[in-house]
């Protein structure tokens, strides 16, 4: 759980309303322009968080979605069934990356912000740091990020995570998951597109 606010974060590029009627939509052609294209690295989904916490639930519940849609261009690690939290954190990266070589990591985790931000799904360059907001060590995740602003910052963090709905962050986790998986679609088209368009360049 990134409990840092990160409204003022000069890294995101994107903010979305998790309840806007094209927000997966948004997210899908947002998520492609910020996706290398023309590279062999392969795509990870790092969904962060627990389901002993109604707001740090987002994590898990994005991986879970997304694992029940059976992705083919990417890799999901995180879910309610394999949380990956502050404890388990850094011997879970150590495995993916031992799993995959050189991959290319997306981030995924719940934070707090400002009251009118609430329900806003944000995408950006740089790793999500789980644990800033209570002085954990914990590794930072990702190269890109996508969070959620699940409830207020600035007081009692621990118990506003408690407290959070259970119905925005279920609705956020969806909205997420259907932007990844649309973009997961479009993303094998797009990457062939760009690399038939590098090998004519190189021939001409």
């Amino acid at each position: 759980m990134n409990l840092k606010s990160s409204f003022f974060d000069r890294r995101v590029k994107t903010r979305i309303n998790h309840d806007d009627d094209l927000a997966s939509e948004s997210l899908a052609e947002e998520l492609l322009t910020i996706i290398p294209k023309v590279t062999s690295r392969p795509i990870v989904i790092v969904c962060i968080g627990t389901d002993r916490s109604t707001g740090d639930s987002l994590g898990p519940l994005v991986g879970s979605l997304l694992e029940e849609k059976n992705l083919k261009s990417f890799y999901v690690y995180g879910t309610l069934d394999e949380p990956i939290h502050a404890v388990n954190l850094a011997e879970k990266l150590q495995e993916i990356h031992i799993k995959h070589v050189d991959p290319f990591i997306i981030g995924i985790d719940a934070c707090l912000g400002r009251m009118k931000n609430v329900g806003v799904i944000q995408l950006g360059n740089g790793p999500v740091k789980p644990g800033a907001g209570v002085n954990k060590e914990l590794p930072a995740v990702g190269d890109i990020h996508i969070t959620g602003i699940v409830n207020v910052s600035g007081f009692m963090e621990f118990f506003v995570l408690q407290n959070t709905r259970l119905n925005l962050v279920m609705k956020m986790a969806k909205t997420i998951a259907s932007g990844i998986y649309e973009a997961s679609l479009l993303y094998p088209k797009q990457r062939w597109n760009d690399l038939k368009w590098l090998d004519e360049e190189q021939t001409n």
